[in-house]
């Protein structure tokens, strides 16, 4: 697919970054993701999908949202908050055996078991939520420099027909935990897993795109 290559290095080339690696995912779930812990080492993937259902034009806008993520490094970024997140949960888990098998004689204070028992609980809890905040405002960046190196109503019509070719053709499998790195999420979400979703709503970074192309056409 040349002509997929050569829309990857004009975005690439835009963005000041080498050309990324060329992915393909035979899935019929329409979308992307890009991954890697640097540019050098960077690879932007496309499902079969999102090739059917994207104009050329809304599939570079695609494109820049990935390389968005490349040039932040926030495949990097991401590890690391969700190593951090994970070492937080970790330690929650230390203090609950702990609290099982160290407490218990008289001379225990019942300020500490009881904030001990409040830092089981709130921290996992903290940890995830902050996760997720960074994750939603990254991807706020990444849309913003995408339409940039694109054009923003490239973008937001990718992501209204991304949306609604996701709720046709759900990801069957995956681990949901990788859901952070594809531009939509691509598993079938309910009322709470859109709660603690790590992705904004849709319907905000459209709208956020949407008012970056009155800015163009002032």
């Amino acid at each position: 697919m040349p002509w997929l290559h050569q829309m990857v290095e004009r975005v690439a080339r835009k963005a000041g970054l080498p050309k990324p690696k060329v992915a393909i995912v035979p899935t019929m779930t329409p979308n992307a993701f890009a991954t890697g812990r640097n540019p050098e080492n960077a690879v932007v993937a496309v499902t079969e999908g999102i090739l059917q259902l994207l104009s050329p034009e809304e599939l570079e806008g695609v494109i820049g949202h990935e390389i968005s993520h490349i040039k932040h490094r926030d495949i990097l970024i991401s590890t690391i908050v969700a190593t951090l997140a994970g070492a937080v949960i970790y330690i929650a888990e230390w203090l609950k055996w702990g609290l099982f098998f160290g407490y218990g004689d008289e001379e225990d204070n019942p300020l500490e078991l009881i904030g001990t028992i409040l830092l089981l609980i709130l921290a996992p809890i903290a940890a995830t939520l902050i996760q997720f905040a960074i994750s939603r405002q990254r991807e706020f960046y990444a849309d913003e420099e995408g339409a940039k190196l694109t054009h923003p109503l490239w973008l937001a019509n990718a992501l209204a027909k991304l949306e609604k070719g996701v709720s046709i053709y759900p990801l069957e499998r995956g681990n949901p935990a990788t859901s952070h790195l594809f531009i939509i999420n691509p598993f079938k979400e309910d009322f709470v897993m859109k709660l603690f979703s790590t992705h904004p709503p849709t319907e905000e970074r459209i709208e956020r795109l949407l008012e970056m192309c009155k800015g163009i056409r002032r």
